[in-house]
């Protein structure tokens, strides 16, 4: 299997060449590379299924907030950037409400809209698999006493958290700045998984995308699962008892309670959890976006997420969410989930003519 680097230098979805309207044709005509998409789906909800039957907790989608609530603004956010993508697409001069409809219309036929909406009902099965089974997560003994210990050794003795306090401060300027950029990250995870999905210009490649997001889900949990711990904010709380209350502070907290309730009360139909640590995956999610937005030959995008990546690993090392072991695994993690998209949707390798040259951004 090629290197990402190897990649990167052969791949750039955003344009519009005749043998890429081809191409596209011709994945729309055989539909065989999306069986792998959906193998993986099954296959994680076989073990989602059977390990809720081994911890006794029925699958859950608390207020419909995980799976239906999250499908529904990916469409609704689909058809947005479908009709601003066809918009720019027309066209100019003499550029009409016609023109944009048939654009629209030829590019959005009912086996790409399809493809999109059968993409992400896979994501959001995933995704609702990997939420449930983080949740059962807080039934294993957390292990942050081996990362506090590691942590340490490897800082000579210093906590990272208190260098980056003596660093950058403990001001509510500074912490609500940081705040605001770690929860940036709500909102950047559907405009990937959706965007690529309309923007490129075969949906096939929007699904490398779409099927490393779910690789994330995947390798993530089952990194909680191998070293369970609830991070520094939890099991070393002194270190960030300086720090102004923000909505951070706020969402900790009741992340800790529904680990209470749910230990105490499994069986309740409202028991929960949210909180794990290893490995960041607000990390690994940007850290995907970022090698993808090389693959899509994005560059000057990806010089901007590499910035944006720097500063959630600070703010997760900041407020305590993760030890910075964690965000170093969240990058590996992000690495091989781009290499199993990758090899899911494009087996035998992406087709790239020969006497192109790679397109630099526009």
């Amino acid at each position: 299997m090629r290197s990402v680097s190897d990649e990167v230098q052969e791949v750039d979805t955003a344009v519009s060449a005749p043998e890429t309207s081809t191409q596209e044709a011709a994945d729309l005509r055989d539909l065989s590379w999306l069986g792998g998409i959906w193998v993986t789906v099954v296959a994680f909800a076989s073990v989602t299924a059977y390990w809720s039957h081994h911890v006794g907790i029925p699958l859950r989608d608390p207020d419909g907030q995980m799976f239906r609530g999250r499908l529904i603004s990916a469409l609704v956010l689909l058809v947005i950037l479908a009709v601003l993508d066809s918009a720019v697409r027309t066209k100019r001069p003499g550029w009409s409400i016609r023109g944009w409809f048939a654009t629209l219309r030829a590019r959005w036929t009912g086996t790409r809209l399809a493809l999109a909406v059968s993409g992400l009902l896979a994501y959001h099965f995933v995704y609702i698999c990997y939420r449930n089974l983080k949740s059962w997560d807080v039934l294993n003994t957390p292990r942050d006493g081996d990362l506090l210990d590691f942590e340490r050794w490897l800082f000579f003795g210093h906590d990272p958290a208190a260098l980056l306090h003596d660093v950058l401060g403990q001001g509510s300027a500074m912490a609500t700045t940081l705040m605001i950029i770690y929860k940036s990250f709500t909102y950047l995870v559907p405009l990937a998984v959706v965007g690529a999905l309309v923007f490129t210009t075969r949906i096939r490649d929007g699904y490398v995308l779409l099927a490393s997001a779910m690789w994330v889900w995947i390798l993530g949990v089952a990194s909680y699962y191998l070293i369970p711990t609830l991070g520094p904010f939890a099991s070393d709380p002194e270190t960030f008892a300086g720090l102004p209350h923000t909505g951070i502070t706020s969402t900790q907290a009741e992340y800790l309670a529904e680990r209470a309730h749910l230990l105490a009360n499994p069986g309740a139909g409202d028991s929960f959890a949210s909180i794990s640590a290893f490995a960041s995956l607000h990390c690994a999610v940007t850290a995907m976006i970022l090698l993808m937005l090389r693959y899509y030959g994005q560059r000057r995008l990806a010089q901007v997420l590499t910035v944006y990546l720097a500063l959630v690993m600070v703010a997760t090392i900041y407020f305590g969410w993760h030890f910075v072991v964690d965000d170093i695994a969240g990058v590996l993690l992000a690495a091989t989930s781009v290499l199993i998209g990758r090899f899911l949707v494009y087996p035998r390798g992406r087709p790239v003519k020969a006497d192109r040259p790679v397109e630099a951004d526009r």
